[in-house]
């Protein structure tokens, strides 16, 4: 079967959703699929394992991007086209919205596939959101089928009428955005040696990219009120949004008022690897999303995956407080501050929930993820078959 992701960002591009359809693609294409990724993102190169990246004639998401994305698909001849939508990644532009309903007046188009990564209306001026949800709602009813992350927003889509379109939306989680596969040789005590971290500090790991949602300025408050042996690695730069560089440029403001520079590293952008180092070096994690804790967080499921005790906001139900993480309400730095203290003490409750959290995230694998897509494909194409023979 021949599949193309279509995915406004893509590595080296920062982002989850492009970290997402890499893996996604890569765990496809070891099932036997030939993958293409479509995307618009500079300075993309295949790696070793990475599926093939057919990079579109674009710098902006425009309605451009429809004759690109045609003449692609002529030239490639996919099976099926797997949209990846969030879409901040496409600069809040709607031309991918309308993108299947142009397609589908093509005889020879491929199956169409949308994977709802995010169905939160981002904020563009007062009173926008019925309208985005109404762009949004028309990229999900013109494919032929739908993908949601999440049972919240698999209900959302079914309240906008997506079952009665064509079929109701598959609920397939995404994974870990990142393995535990620090670089060969590693070594935990070396590693914090390398950071500067002392034998008798407690290093706090926040992973991600910096955006208002992540909570970040919560936990550069809560570590204020920490005393001075408590260190912050915040692994990942800024995202690319003009909001969220202004945000970065805040917590940055922060971290300087209230003299914590010294108690703060910053990465940057980083390799998976190191990533998966840094996270393993960390003594806890903590994520305090703002809109709270929800598996379509692939930072959530990475920290869980590496068996690091988490502290995070409430959100997933699944996510039980002092069973899998220890949970504060988003925006309270203070009972964030005590809830690290507390992890900080208690070393049997640490050993406790980074097995439980390790345990939680096992089914969240990218082989299984890649089997139920492609049970969706093939189903797409048989009923396609199907309708052809009786024409």
């Amino acid at each position: 079967m021949k599949i193309a992701l279509l995915s406004a960002e893509y590595p080296p591009c920062p982002g989850g959703v492009g970290d997402y359809t890499r893996h996604l693609g890569m765990a496809l294409a070891q099932r036997g699929h030939q993958v293409i990724v479509l995307t618009g993102t500079p300075g993309t190169v295949a790696d070793g394992g990475t599926p093939r990246v057919f990079r579109l004639a674009l710098d902006r998401w425009n309605f451009r991007c429809w004759g690109a994305v045609r003449r692609a698909l002529a030239d490639l001849r996919p099976d099926v086209l797997h949209i990846q939508y969030q879409t901040g990644a496409y600069g809040m532009h709607p031309a991918i919205n309308f993108l299947p309903g142009r397609l589908r007046m093509r005889a020879d188009r491929p199956r169409i596939v949308v994977t709802a990564h995010d169905l939160l209306p981002p904020y563009l001026f007062p009173k926008a959101g019925p309208l985005r949800d109404r762009v949004t709602r028309r990229l999900m009813i013109d494919a032929d089928a739908t993908v949601a992350t999440n049972e919240e927003d698999a209900a959302q889509l079914c309240r906008w009428g997506v079952a009665e379109a064509h079929r109701a939306p598959e609920v397939i989680p995404i994974g870990a955005n990142i393995g535990v596969a620090p670089p060969p040789g590693y070594e935990r005590g070396a590693w914090r040696r390398h950071l500067g971290i002392a034998p008798d500090e407690t290093l706090i790991a926040y992973f991600g990219l910096i955006s208002r949602s992540k909570g970040l300025d919560t936990l550069v408050q809560a570590l204020a009120h920490l005393p001075d042996t408590f260190r912050l690695l915040i692994i990942g730069g800024e995202a690319t949004a003009p909001s969220d560089r202004a945000y970065a440029a805040e917590i940055r403001r922060r971290i300087a008022a209230d003299d914590l520079t010294r108690r703060v590293i910053v990465t940057g952008h980083c390799h998976e690897a190191d990533v998966s180092a840094h996270l393993l070096a960390a003594d806890m994690a903590a994520l305090p999303f703002a809109d709270g804790a929800s598996f379509r967080r692939g930072s959530l499921l990475a920290v869980l995956t590496h068996g690091i005790p988490t502290v995070t906001t409430r959100g997933a139900a699944a996510l039980r407080d002092e069973e899998h993480a220890l949970i504060t309400p988003p925006g309270d730095a203070t009972a964030l501050a005590g809830a690290i203290v507390r992890l900080a003490n208690d070393m049997m409750l640490r050993s406790r929930l980074g097995e439980a959290g390790r345990a939680l995230a096992a089914p969240f694998s990218w082989p299984a993820i890649a089997a139920r897509h492609e049970q969706l494909y093939r189903a797409l194409l048989s009923a396609e078959e199907t309708i052809g023979s009786r024409r």
